[in-house]
């Protein structure tokens, strides 16, 4: 049975992870409207993925005899002065994902609350994946910046990226 506190965080978490999906969407939205329908593709495909995320949280919440209660999403931002803006506030949003579930492990910690403990463990994890991809991208749209066939090289490979699901029960 989860705490109080920790059911919070959980709680927290979940509508995080769903504004998060819906950030990317809107990010998703202004790079298809640039004509860089690779990078929408990629967003759309990172929305998805923290929409699993979310869920998983949301089953794990249940799981552990707590109650779900979604709070309200805040608009995102629809609008950036380029692309490469655009993934610094990814990388900046990563990270801010990365402290949260990092102070939802601590609670879980400080609780002794070790099925928590472990469910972070996972994200932590997935985590570091996140940020490195971001990262690398990022650092691939610096690399181009002032060539437009860079760009679009660039773009045509994000497109290729197909959603994950998470495997059955998760």
């Amino acid at each position: 049975m989860l705490s109080k506190t920790i059911e919070k965080a959980l709680n927290d978490q979940i509508t995080f992870e769903f504004f998060s999906e819906y950030l990317y969407l809107a990010m998703a939205s202004y790079c298809d409207s640039i004509d860089l329908g690779g990078f929408a593709n990629w967003l759309i495909a990172q929305a998805e993925e923290e929409h699993t995320h979310a869920l998983r949280l949301f089953r794990f919440v249940q799981n552990r005899e707590g109650t779900v209660e979604l709070g309200a999403l805040e608009k995102p931002q629809s609008s950036y002065k380029d692309v490469e803006v655009l993934f610094e506030k990814v990388l900046e949003h990563e990270r801010k994902v990365t402290g949260r579930i990092n102070a939802i492990y601590e609670l879980a910690v400080k609780e002794k609350d070790y099925p928590t403990q472990v469910e972070m463990e996972w994200f932590i994890t997935e985590q570091v994946e996140e940020e490195k991809n971001v990262s690398d991208i990022l650092k691939q749209i610096k690399w181009v910046k002032d060539n437009p066939m860079g760009l679009f090289m660039l773009d045509q490979q994000l497109g290729q990226r197909q959603a994950s699901a998470l495997p059955a029960g998760e």
